[in-house]
């Protein structure tokens, strides 16, 4: 498998190197030189095959025996350990529960193959390979889990003081062993700022390896393709359109799902769905991308103002003439404010009986909006566990919402975090 930079087409390297590095030195993302096609058969007898066997068939297709069949089964088989269930709303709407693995966030998915796949290709390194992640929230937690205790990695995880929840902060605080927290004074921008700035000090990189876990990192992306698969492998109706609907920040989730759209997966329409950090959902009405400082919402973990992934997404669709033209035909965006992402919260509950977090309401409202006489399946992707934002669920519902024993018990354990400022230099002497 080959990869190329999206800021230079003849910068190109192997997945291992793009595994391993992940940012090319020019600033720009890795992305396959070419995205080949799954079988039509394979899309016809889908639900013959488990989650854990879609991954294995999407990966294989995609490596192209860059990793030989045996090792890759146990990539797969380690990562993908927990279900991806699609819940029925009603007869036209489903909501994909993406927070069945450890930390209870879709980052699972991407956190514990990235972790599987860096373990294979750094097993017969000597150097200790240093993992950079920015996190809004669910991702710290999700690498923290999934990274804990491999051999010759360590992890250091920058958060915006103040911006993720209780749960989420202990998720990514409590661990210990490989794992470290920065809490930055700042937003999450500036923590993404701080670790691609770390990717591009050639002085640092000549002496640490380092590697990310952000969804800048191919690796993050392609597992999440796989959940796309199983929801349309657990639809009733494949006669009519699907219509995801994706919360999003970063966009990692979006391009991912984007990604197994090229590969083959029938999908109609991806919605964009977004809070008041409308930066895709602007770009999309307007043709302008215009990013701009991050403001702090109840779903925290879209308060992006400048999504990484954007250039994977330009990228993929400059592939077929007009960019903006492409993407707005196949995307739309929509985002919420607040008290329509808690009124959307409540309303859910009245009308199905179902408690959905801040960020799946927002992709339930863009559904809705989007589906007014329309005959699809439409298909929410729920990224976290409702619990995960307890204070916001129970001022919303008026009643103290449940919380898992597993999340319950983050809350007795120490905080051990450092903090420090958004400045570049006293972030890199924590390195």
């Amino acid at each position: 498998m080959k990869l190329y930079s999206t800021n230079n087409l003849k910068h190109i390297v192997d997945l291992k190197t793009a595994v391993l590095k992940g940012l090319p030195d020019d600033n720009g993302l890795y992305m396959p030189i070419s995205i080949p096609s799954l079988p039509s058969s394979f899309i016809t007898n889908i639900k013959d095959y488990s989650l854990a066997e879609i991954g294995y068939k999407v990966c294989k297709t995609l490596f192209d025996g860059y990793i030989d069949a045996s090792n890759l089964q146990g990539i797969i088989e380690r990562s993908i350990t927990f279900p991806a269930p699609l819940v029925p709303l009603n007869e036209k709407m489903g909501v994909l529960e993406l927070f069945h693995g450890p930390s209870m966030a879709f980052k699972d998915f991407g956190a514990r193959f990235m972790a599987q796949l860096m373990g294979h290709f750094n097993k017969d390194e000597d150097e200790l390979l240093t993992i950079l992640v920015a996190t809004s929230g669910d991702t710290g937690g999700a690498v923290a889990a999934g990274f804990l205790n491999t051999p010759g990695i360590e992890v250091v995880i920058l958060y915006p003081s103040g911006k993720v929840s209780d749960i989420q902060e202990m998720q990514l605080t409590t661990l210990g062993g490989n794992i470290r927290a920065l809490e930055v004074a700042g937003t999450f921008d500036d923590c993404q700022t701080l670790v691609k700035q770390a990717f591009l000090d050639k002085e640092l990189t000549q002496r640490k390896r380092l590697a990310s876990a952000n969804s800048i990192n191919i690796a993050r992306l392609i597992p999440q393709s796989f959940y796309y698969f199983e929801a349309y492998k657990q639809l009733q109706d494949h006669s009519l359109d699907t219509v995801f609907s994706i919360p999003s920040g970063n966009f990692g989730n979006l391009t991912a799902g984007v990604l197994a759209q090229k590969m083959g997966l029938p999908v109609s329409k991806f919605l964009a769905a977004t809070n008041v950090n409308d930066i895709i959902p602007n770009y999309l009405k307007t043709g302008e991308y215009t990013p701009r400082p991050s403001k702090r919402t109840v779903s925290n973990a879209m308060d992006v103002g400048d999504p990484s992934n954007y250039k994977r997404l330009a990228d993929i669709f400059s592939k077929e003439g007009s960019t903006w033209n492409n993407m707005k035909d196949m995307l739309k965006g929509y985002a919420y404010t607040d008290a329509q992402t808690t009124a959307g919260v409540k309303d859910i509950y009245d009308r199905f009986g179902y408690m959905m977090d801040p960020h799946g309401a927002i992709g339930f409202l863009a559904l809705e909006e989007y589906t007014q006489g329309k005959d699809v399946n439409g298909v929410i992707l729920e990224t976290a566990h409702y619990a995960k934002f307890k204070d916001t669920m129970d001022s919303t519902l008026g009643f103290s919402t449940d919380t898992p024993e597993r999340l319950q018990e983050l809350l007795g354990k120490k905080k051990v975090a450092k903090q420090i400022g958004v400045s570049y230099g006293e972030f890199v002497k924590e390195l």
